[in-house]
């Protein structure tokens, strides 16, 4: 994104309305409109520099629309001049009334997909967005009532929102400013609080080894399969020399084994046997 003037130092005049002579006023709107159907024209680097830098205050105060967000207000004026520059290049003076009339829904689209697409961590349904955007608005209100339950109720009514849809923004907007796994997980406590990471819980294996000896120690084996299984995983010795200690063929230690093998797999995995 280019880089455009910087926010500061016109913050305060974005939301300002002074005063201005109707006969001031008319020729800057006629000499706004020259430039644009010049512009149209030429398409001259330069004029079209100019007119992007008569109409920030424009997108200036469109960005501060969105000031109740917890987006940097500097990087909301850049989206906005993106817009802008949109708006300067495919206005089409003949066809198109007012540039501001023209400009201002394209800033705002801007603006909303920057917010749909740029910042929000979670994706939600276009009409929980509009619902998030409405009442994130209100958040910032003077007139809002002490109290959740109140201040539910008072954005409701103020944006035409049943109770259920606003408790359900105010959810949503939580996403777009999810919070760090090394905060403390008590904030509000006296005593220091483990940051959150440390009290996710994970799998505990454990459980599923202990569950597993016992049903391996239920089953019914016969003292040569016991034997075998003894000298093949407690000593490690091969058939064979498992053979020569229980008085018995390889083959026949090879069955025992597997045999007995089977008997634990049943136990431990239940009515499901391994293939």
């Amino acid at each position: 994104m280019p880089d455009y003037p910087s926010v500061n130092g016109g913050e305060k005049s974005a939301g300002k309305r002074h005063t201005e002579d109707p006969q001031d006023r008319r020729k800057r709107d006629r000499r706004d409109q020259l430039m644009l159907r010049r512009y149209a024209t030429t398409r001259d680097p330069a004029l079209r520099d100019e007119l992007i830098e008569r109409f920030m205050p424009l997108a200036r105060s469109l960005a501060w629309r969105y000031s109740w967000t917890s987006e940097p207000i500097d990087d909301l004026v850049q989206v906005a001049c993106e817009g802008l520059v949109k708006a300067v290049d495919r206005y089409d003076p003949v066809r198109a009334n007012a540039f501001s009339s023209y400009a201002t829904p394209v800033i705002l689209g801007t603006l909303r997909h920057y917010f749909r697409d740029g910042t929000q961590r979670v994706h939600v349904p276009r009409g929980l967005q509009e619902s998030m955007q409405k009442v994130g608005a209100e958040l910032e209100s003077d007139v809002a009532e002490a109290g959740h339950n109140a201040r539910t109720a008072s954005i409701a009514a103020r944006t035409g929102l049943d109770e259920g849809q606003v408790e359900e923004a105010l959810i949503a907007l939580q996403t777009r400013k999810p919070g760090s796994l090394d905060a403390p997980a008590r904030p509000d406590s006296e005593e220091p609080s483990s940051p959150m990471s440390e009290m996710l819980g994970t799998e505990e294996p454990g459980y599923d080894r202990v569950e597993s000896s016992f049903a391996a120690a239920a089953v019914e084996l016969d003292p040569r399969e016991r034997e075998a299984l003894r000298l093949r995983f407690g000593h490690a010795l091969n058939q064979r020399e498992i053979g020569e200690q229980i008085g018995t063929s390889q083959m026949q230690v090879s069955r025992l084994l597997r045999r007995s093998l089977d008997k634990l797999l049943i136990a431990v995995q239940g009515d499901e046997k391994a293939a």
